[in-house]
Parts: C-alpha cells; structure tokens; sequence
C-alpha cells in the first residue's frame, strides 16, 4: 500500500487569507502586476539580444567551416582510392607481363614481342597471386602464329656432364684405419 503524504495547503493560501482554490477559470496575472517580479532594462535585453545573434553566427560559421572540411576530406579520399586502384591495376598488369614472359620462355617463344600479338583479354590474375588462363592463351597463340615458335625437338642440346676425375683422399678426409693403411702404403710408420 502507498505511503500517503501530507498536503500542505499553507501553500495555496495568500498571507491576506484568501486562497487561490484551484477551480476557477481565472488566468495568471501578468508578469508586470506580480509581486516581486522583476523586469529588466531595454539596454540589457538588447545586449543579451547582440550577444545572441553573434553566438548564433559563430555556430553558422562553424557549420559552414565543418561542412567545407567534410566535403574536402570525402574528395581527398575519393581521389586517394581511385590513385590507389590505379596503382594496383598498373601492379597487377606488372605481374602479368612477366609471368607471361616467363610462361613464353617456357613454351619456346623465339622473340618475346610476339605476346603483343596475344589477347591478353583473358589473362587475369588471382586473389592468391597466380596469373590464370595465360597457358591456354600461349597455347592459342602458337596455334594461329606457329612462326613465333621454337619447333619442338626431341634431343637436348646440352652436353652430358664430363665425368670427374677420382681425386686422391686427403689425409683429414681419412679415418684412422684408411690413414694407418695409406701410411704403411707410402713407407711411413
């Protein structure tokens, strides 16, 4: 159960006695026939009004300046992502080209100004950083120009390796018996 509290009615009643009774329509009177209310001079009112409108102008003034700088920041950025993917496109077509130098090297390209020739279209590399589809492209490309291409032989040109002579074992390299055996070989003890 809620605790009940007083009422003062003190309050509601004026020191003449009277009562304001709550129930009727009367309205308040007007700030300027209070008692006690205080009014303020036209000289003040309007220096707090001045200090108002140059409060508020600051404000605007700073609203302007912060939307300028957003506006600024969001071009700034703008342009640092499209030099950015420039630069990782330029990058990506680096890789590209040198795998393909390298993969037409491989596939025995005579001169490597042939891959100019070459549809490069399909040519992409991957997340991973491997070039795809440029075996299928050198592939095409020696179908339709065979001329760019070594043709293909079964003999190797590289010589076989001389076999190498059997060097005598040095002393450090032999254990104690292969030393013992080499000495008694050579006449020392």
């Amino acid at each position: 159960m809620p605790k009940l509290r007083k009422i003062r009615f003190s309050s509601f009643i004026h020191a003449n006695g009277e009562g304001d009774g709550g129930g009727g329509n009367t309205s308040p009177a007007p700030a300027s026939q209070q008692p006690g209310a205080e009014t303020f001079s036209r000289e003040y009112v309007q220096e707090l009004r001045a200090e108002n409108k140059g409060w508020r102008l600051k404000v605007q003034e700073m609203e302007t300046a912060s939307k300028a700088a957003k506006e600024e920041a969001d071009r700034v950025r703008t342009e640092a992502e499209a030099k950015t993917a420039e630069a990782y496109s330029r990058a990506n077509e680096r890789v590209i080209r040198a795998e393909l130098k390298a993969s037409a090297i491989k596939a025995g390209m005579i001169d490597l100004d042939g891959l100019k020739l070459a549809d490069l279209s399909n040519v992409k590399l991957s997340d991973d950083g491997e070039v795809v589809g440029a075996d299928e492209m050198l592939t095409a490309l020696k179908e339709s120009k065979p001329y760019l291409f070594k043709a293909a032989t079964s003999t190797t040109t590289t010589p076989t390796p001389k076999p190498s002579e059997q060097q005598p074992k040095k002393a450090t390299e032999m254990d104690d018996k292969e030393w013992a055996a080499k000495k008694k070989e050579i006449g020392l003890r």
